[in-house]
């Protein structure tokens, strides 16, 4: 056998060498373990992008902190919201000696808590936001859906309608239903804010499902025998709803603000009923002098409205694949 000379016995380790530093590229683990990994649907997808944004958490928070004031506002507050002392209270300046106390936010021109009228004031004005938000979605959303499946002409009388809703001013619209009541509860004016307030999420809606039937398991489901409404409501609308709750999500405070207006007119929530617009118009009228009386409700308002507009921007971000 012939002899080894160093050079070859060199180039020997070096071969040697590269192939151990090879081997475990040739093994690829890491390809194993992504095939066990399940793909995300839109709604994983989703939900894995809110759970990273802190516009999500800190709309959350404070929605969740909203709507249990707007369920149990006797945890934050033992005070009567319509019980007065004009002898005692009228027009008096916050006081911050206690927490959550009826003087915390001062009083009104009735002698009444601000902070006890703040404190039930959130029901209402969420359960108006969630109530118009449910009605438009479940009215538009429907309307469109037929109309962007169907089309020709159940699509001709569904657009037109929309049209004409379209061409009545919203806010004008609603004080001219609203001013044909006289006991203005919750439900008259959610009733009144929906009457108008479906045309954009049929819209909406109609575009979205008109895109999704076009779509290859669309096709599928129809040549293997499915029916109109096993398509309709088992492969159209969970695929083509992403859209509308967006939209929704962010129209809510809108909604809320609507009311505030309405009520700040003299058009919306009536008493007993208790509203922010109804103190922010009371309290319109002595900002000169007692700013408080209008800072406090307005502020409450405020921050609801913006709450549910960073949570829809925050969904709309997460349900838009162009925005990632």
């Amino acid at each position: 056998m012939p002899d080894i000379t160093k050079d070859q016995k060199d180039q020997i380790a070096e071969a040697a060498e590269l192939d151990a530093h090879a081997a475990p590229l040739v093994e690829h683990p890491a390809a194993g373990d992504a095939k066990k990994e399940k793909p995300r649907s839109l709604w994983g997808d989703a939900w894995y992008e809110l759970r990273h944004r802190p516009m999500f958490w800190i709309s959350s928070i404070l929605l969740f902190v909203l709507i249990v004031i707007a369920i149990f506002p006797g945890w934050f507050t033992s005070v009567s919201p319509r019980d007065g002392d004009l002898v005692h209270h009228y027009l008096s300046k916050p006081e911050y000696t206690h927490f959550f106390q009826a003087d915390w936010f001062g009083y009104d021109q009735q002698g009444r808590s601000l902070y006890a009228r703040v404190i039930y004031g959130t029901r209402a004005s969420i359960l108006v936001g969630v109530g118009v938000t449910a009605a438009v979605t479940v009215i538009g959303g429907l309307l469109g859906l037929l109309a962007g499946y169907f089309g020709g002409w159940i699509d001709s009388i569904i657009s037109r309608v929309v049209d004409i809703f379209f061409g009545i001013p919203f806010l004008l619209g609603t004080m001219v239903v609203l001013n044909a009541f006289v006991d203005r509860k919750v439900y008259v004016v959610i009733l009144a804010l929906a009457f108008l307030g479906w045309t954009s999420i049929a819209r909406v809606m109609r575009s979205s499902v008109i895109t999704a039937k076009q779509a290859d398991y669309v096709t599928a489901a129809r040549a293997l025998g499915a029916g109109t409404n096993r398509i309709l409501f088992r492969h159209v609308l969970p695929n083509a709803i992403a859209p509308t709750i967006v939209v929704a999500t962010i129209a809510l405070g809108g909604y809320i603000g609507a009311e505030a207006t309405l009520s700040f007119l003299g058009l919306g929530l009536s008493d007993p009923t208790i509203s922010w617009g109804i103190d922010i118009s009371e309290g319109s009228k002595v900002i000169r002098d007692d700013p408080h009386a209008l800072l406090f409700p307005a502020g409450m308002l405020t921050l609801t409205v913006f709450a549910f507009i960073m949570l829809g921007d925050a969904v709309r971000d997460a349900l838009d694949p162009k925005l990632r």
